[in-house]
């Protein structure tokens, strides 16, 4: 076939938007489009109608039309088949189907029409492939918006910090008559100790009190912290003064956001000790509606913050529980051959010390697979056509990974719109009918080893198969998808020094389409 051009217009005509798939000057289109009410007769029998050169098919959407302008030589059970598809794909871009809301979402109908249509010929996809290809989900711009959110709140809590200071000064000079203030810190340099000689006992239970000794380190003297970029000093003390005067000024010390994931009963609700780790792991699946994975990545972050100098000079020992191929990289200052060899995290100086209140990545490790009984949660949607022109749709999870405990999990189906509330037949856990998205939200506070498996099932009045797809998952877990834990910390001049640590496993993308 050959599409010329797509509209949506309403029902004397008007054209909404216009969309042309092959040359056509302007005038030519607006003809096309205007000889259209004149050609359409009273009978309801037919969705199409034809002139000498060009046929005109088209299909009712409440007060609308969706238009398609082919040639005479097309086929028209591909035609009506084309028209089909931009008719479900319209109520995706616009709820509530009128003037305003077409108007309002012009350029999404465009992105559409386009991924359905190139060169005047249909492209081989579906209402899920669509869906997927207009969203342009970027991981990359989630993470740029979340460290600049956790900059700006860093930045605002350091200025409300700094002018408290500087006002409690303020009234400190007035009471003995001075008009300004002065402090210094002096300190002599950590003493440097061969740290690749130092033996860290690592603990292989989870680390629940986080605690390895009560020992202190004796030296009053503040090392010299680790560099991660180089800074202006003028630039600083110029940002500095800013701060002082109440404004936001974004911190180039933070690099990525502290998360922390714990429940109320959670044992990671502790207080943070002077070395805090904050464990963080991100999920991204995709897998096939009739079995098979497409892909499975876990990206790990481990980072490291210390609000106290004299503890800056420290290893940390991690205990890798997991058998799995999992990739490793630490941070350029980390002693990558101290790690390699005995699975200890330290600088590449023994002199230096980590910065100190900034939250510092220190390591980072991936895994790739597509191995489906690695997946952490198993889904299986089976929508089946019943007699009537009804749907009946059931859907089952199953818990692969079973020393996972998923909290706050839900699983989101798409459903078709204009055709009613879905009737829920069996339902483990809850559910939430979003009218405005077309989505049936399916909730379960928690899927452990006693919940591994569950089940729901309802009934649509209409649709098809496509119409129930992509699923998309999402939850939340207190423990890591790969066993990997924080054994111990230790001070570079030798003894345990304590620590706090957070866990928290998020699903970044997890679909199946």
């Amino acid at each position: 076939m050959v599409l010329l051009a797509a509209a949506l217009c309403t029902k004397d005509g008007k054209p909404l938007v216009s969309r042309q798939f092959v040359e056509m000057t302007r005038s030519r289109v607006e003809g096309l489009l205007a000889a259209f009410p004149k050609l359409m007769g009273s009978s309801k029998q037919h969705t199409f109608v034809e002139t000498e050169s060009v046929r005109y098919v088209y299909q009712p959407l409440e007060r609308l039309y969706m238009l398609l302008i082919t040639t005479k030589a097309s086929n028209i059970l591909e035609d009506l088949e084309t028209l089909r598809l931009f008719s479900r794909v319209v109520p995706e871009c616009c709820r509530s189907l009128d003037e305003n809301d077409v108007q309002e979402h012009c350029f999404e109908l465009i992105f559409a029409f386009d991924e359905i249509v190139a060169l005047g010929y249909r492209e081989n996809v579906n209402l899920a492939q669509i869906r997927t290809f207009t969203e342009m989900d970027s991981h990359d711009e989630k993470v740029a918006l979340a460290m600049r959110q956790s900059q700006e709140k860093e930045a605002a809590a350091e200025a409300k910090a700094k002018a408290r200071e500087l006002a409690l000064a303020r009234k400190e000079a007035a009471k003995h008559g001075r008009t300004g203030f002065a402090g210094g810190i002096a300190g002599g340099g950590a003493s440097s100790h061969d740290y690749r000689s130092t033996h860290i006992e690592m603990s292989h239970e989870p680390p629940k009190t986080s605690s390895y000794g009560s020992s202190k380190p004796s030296s009053s003297g503040r090392a010299t912290g680790m560099k991660l970029g180089g800074k202006n000093k003028d630039v600083d003390s110029f940002v500095d003064k800013i701060r002082a005067e109440g404004k936001d000024v974004p911190s180039s010390t933070a690099r990525t956001t502290k998360t922390t994931m714990a429940t109320p009963s959670s044992p990671q609700q502790q207080q943070q000790q002077s070395v805090h780790l904050t464990v963080n792991e991100k999920l991204v699946v995709t897998a096939g509606r009739d079995g098979g994975l497409q892909n499975m990545e876990v990206l790990g972050m481990m980072q490291l913050r210390v609000t106290d100098p004299q503890c800056g000079c420290i290893l940390i020992a991690i205990d890798n529980q997991d058998d799995r191929p999992i990739q490793f990289q630490t941070h350029p200052n980390v002693d990558k051959k101290l790690f390699t060899n005995e699975s200890v995290i330290g600088l590449k100086q023994a002199n230096r010390s980590f910065p100190i209140n900034s939250d510092i990545g220190v390591l980072k490790w991936r895994l790739q697979t597509v191995d489906e009984a690695l997946l952490p949660l198993s889904i299986n949607c089976w929508p089946q056509e019943a007699a009537g022109g009804s749907c009946d749709v059931n859907i089952e999870y199953e818990l692969l990974q079973t020393y996972l405990e998923l909290q706050d999990v839900t699983i989101s189906i798409p459903l078709p719109s204009g055709v009613g509330d879905p009737v829920v037949k069996e339902l483990d856990g809850t559910f939430h009918h979003d009218r405005r998205k077309h989505v049936l939200e399916w909730k379960l506070p928690v899927i452990d080893q006693s919940t591994g498996t569950g089940s729901l099932e309802f009934n649509m009045q209409g649709g098809v198969s496509d119409d129930f797809f992509p699923v998309r998952v999402s939850f939340t877990s207190p423990k890591l998808y790969c066993r990997i834990m924080v054994g111990g910390v230790q001070l570079v001049e030798g003894g345990s020094q304590d620590h706090s640590s957070n866990y928290s496993l998020n699903t970044d993308r997890f679909e199946i389409v």
